[in-house]
């Protein structure tokens, strides 16, 4: 059956073009791909639709850092709650920019501006207070200059190019200067959720420069950003989204891993001195035993022990009896060497791994820990304490099957150091 083409008023056959000049032809093609990029669809994401999205996922993570505030540790609630109400201020700001129509733009684009850049500068001053480090208040200088220029190309001189590219550069300072104070804290303490979060404040960053260069060099993207003329404007909300939301998630989990860490440090370490506590002396000296056992290493022990402990508590008091602990602790931290490892084992009984070091050395290291602490006499509310410590010294033998029968062999040598008029050193002999 033969197939019969209709054809149009003008002479021209419908469904195509190869009877039209060239001119013509790139006309047809250039309205038809406009009109398709402009047909409604079902699955276009408009910015209003992004923007209320936006707002319910920083709404529901807000409420979640909210309930979990009391379950944070003490030092991470000033953090967290700067962090919170950055997250209620973003989505305040979307709020406003959802609604703008509704209200005078020289009024609400400002304030909505205002709310997400104060927003983000909370951000960066929770990471900072989590981080230990202190904010410049310079910071918000880019908050204010931002906020008036949006006014100025708003009420006065209406240009929505100006006021994306000058808002989104506000943005960067903030998001690359909370990206810095993360990498720099990441050196001294590693951790993957702060990594993680520097990540998501670096690519939010780099995403708002792309931003702020495109519509520098773009035609005027319409009047205001509900305006669909950009891709951009749709998509943007959803990027800024991901601070608050998958950003809350990883800043929660750098509050975990601080509680972890805390509770790692308190079970490891003396709550009075600081020093770390007999499992954790235990578990080095373990360690430090098998290594000089594999690689045929010197490793030498002392057990240290407060003289005439008791005649202080019962003479100067239970507290001053605290206080000469953590003196005795200081003195014999500043009087030994770097690598030496100092632990409390328990009342007024000290330890200190000696690695790699021989018996002749560990003796004039032992001895330096004793001086350390005749010399340095405490002083409580005017009253002086003079301390001594009696040093118990080992060396590692090969009769050694364990560091338990190192720190046996200073504790004997303790015994002797006590019984032969205390403040002196005594060293372990050697077994034949």
């Amino acid at each position: 059956m033969a197939h019969h083409r209709r054809e149009s008023p003008s002479g021209q056959l419908n469904g195509s073009t190869n009877g039209l000049p060239v001119s013509s032809r790139k006309a047809i093609i250039w309205r038809t791909l406009y009109q398709a990029e402009n047909m409604p669809s079902s699955f276009s994401l408009d910015p209003r639709t992004a923007i209320l999205i936006a707002t319910l996922m920083m709404l529901l993570n807000g409420g979640v850092l909210g309930l979990m505030h009391k379950e944070l540790a003490e030092d991470v609630r000033q953090s967290a709650l700067n962090w919170r109400v950055g997250t209620l201020l973003q989505a305040g700001a979307c709020v406003l920019l959802a609604v703008q129509n509704a209200l005078p733009l020289g009024f609400v684009l400002p304030l909505a501006n205002a709310f997400l850049l104060l927003g983000l500068f909370a951000n960066l001053r929770a990471v900072s207070l989590f981080c230990g480090q202190r904010l410049s208040m310079l910071f918000l200088l880019p908050v204010v200059v931002a906020v008036a220029a949006v006014y100025w190309f708003t009420a006065h001189n209406p240009n929505l190019n100006m006021r994306i590219v000058i808002v989104s550069l506000a943005m960067v300072i903030l998001l690359f200067a909370s990206t810095r104070q993360l990498q720099i804290f990441s050196v001294r303490e590693p951790s993957v959720s702060r990594s993680v979060l520097a990540v998501i404040f670096l690519l939010v960053g780099l995403f708002m420069l792309f931003r702020a260069l495109y519509f520098l060099f773009s035609p005027a993207a319409g009047e205001t950003m509900l305006d669909s003329v950009s891709w951009l404007n749709a998509l943007t909300p959803l990027v800024v989204a991901i601070l608050p939301v998958i950003g809350t998630t990883a800043y929660l989990l750098m509050c975990s891993n601080r509680i972890r860490r805390q509770w790692e440090l308190a079970a490891s370490t003396d709550y009075l001195t600081g020093l770390p506590n007999r499992r954790t002396v235990s578990s080095a000296g373990e360690r430090a035993f098998h290594s000089a056992q594999r690689q045929s290493q010197a490793l030498s022990v002392a057990v240290i022990d407060v003289d005439h402990f008791k005649g202080v508590n019962d003479r100067y008091g239970h507290d001053s009896g605290d206080l000469a602990l953590k003196h005795i602790a200081d003195m014999l931290g500043k009087a030994g060497r770097k690598n030496d490892l100092l632990g409390r084992h328990g009342g007024e009984e000290f330890v200190v791994l000696f690695d790699q070091t021989d018996r002749e050395h560990s003796l004039a290291a032992a001895e330096r820990l004793r001086t350390g602490v005749q010399d340095n006499v405490l002083e409580v509310e005017g009253k002086s304490i003079p301390l001594t410590v009696s040093i118990g010294l080992a060396t590692c033998q090969p009769t050694d099957r364990s560091f338990d029968d190192l720190l046996r062999r200073a504790d004997q040598a303790l015994y002797a150091a006590k019984k032969n008029g205390r403040n002196r050193v005594e060293i372990a002999e050697i077994n034949s």
